[in-house]
């Protein structure tokens, strides 16, 4: 069925919108490493010429999130095991930058903005949506990222967080993973929220690790 919502739409929003819906595909595992993105099928779902779907296409191949596939089409980014060590290599840097720098610079609205995200973390794993989860989950390192006060860093995280997330979300397949994951997030919290920036980095240096210890056990 068409998105009604992409008719009479500005170019610009159009293909933002479907950029977007992409990347939230990608991010939650609904398009898996190495699955062609097919034109036909995503202006059917879009509602829209071939055009903006192309356009969308290409901005998220320029940012490493899909690659080039056979007959000129696009596929979700594949990484060997190696690239995927220097990938999580890197965002724990990045990441635990983020940490620290947030818990330097702690507001309140920052911090009601992580413990609602960190709420729909809980209510998801509860409710063993994994979809749910995951959605939450970027929102609550979303949150993290935005507290830095520095949108620059906070782009940079959410780009390897996309470049990831169909990797991370294969570690999740049973409702007592999301349970972990929800409950390892309050310790994270509490290392941030002491405002002490070394704690908070190693907080989520370790977050990381297992992350991507988990992240290999499951691909």
């Amino acid at each position: 069925m068409k998105d009604e919502t992409t008719r009479g739409a500005p170019r610009g929003n159009t293909v933002q919108r479907i950029e977007a819906a992409l990347m939230d595909d990608i991010a939650i595992g609904i398009l898996s490493p190495g699955e062609r993105l097919d034109e036909v099928t995503l202006t059917e779902r879009f509602g829209v010429s071939r055009t903006p779907v192309r356009e969308a296409l290409s901005r998220l191949t320029a940012q490493g999130i899909l690659e080039p596939g056979e007959k000129r089409g696009v596929r979700v980014a594949r990484y060997s095991r190696e690239e995927l060590a220097q990938i999580f290599e890197t965002m724990h840097e990045i990441e635990s930058a983020c940490a620290r720098i947030a818990a330097q610079r702690l507001t309140l609205l920052a911090r009601a903005e992580i413990e609602t995200a960190q709420a729909a973390c809980v209510a998801a794993a509860k409710d063993g949506s994994i979809a749910a989860y995951l959605r939450a989950n970027e929102a609550f390192h979303e949150a993290i990222y935005r507290a830095t006060g520095n949108p620059y860093l906070a782009g940079l995280a959410s780009d390897f967080r996309r470049r990831t997330g169909p990797f991370r979300a294969k570690k999740f397949a049973t409702h007592q993973d999301l349970i972990l994951s929800a409950q390892n997030h309050e310790e994270l919290i509490a290392g941030i929220f002491s405002e002490d920036s070394k704690t908070a980095a190693d907080g989520m240096r370790a977050h990381m690790t297992a992350s991507f210890l988990q992240t290999l056990a499951a691909i």
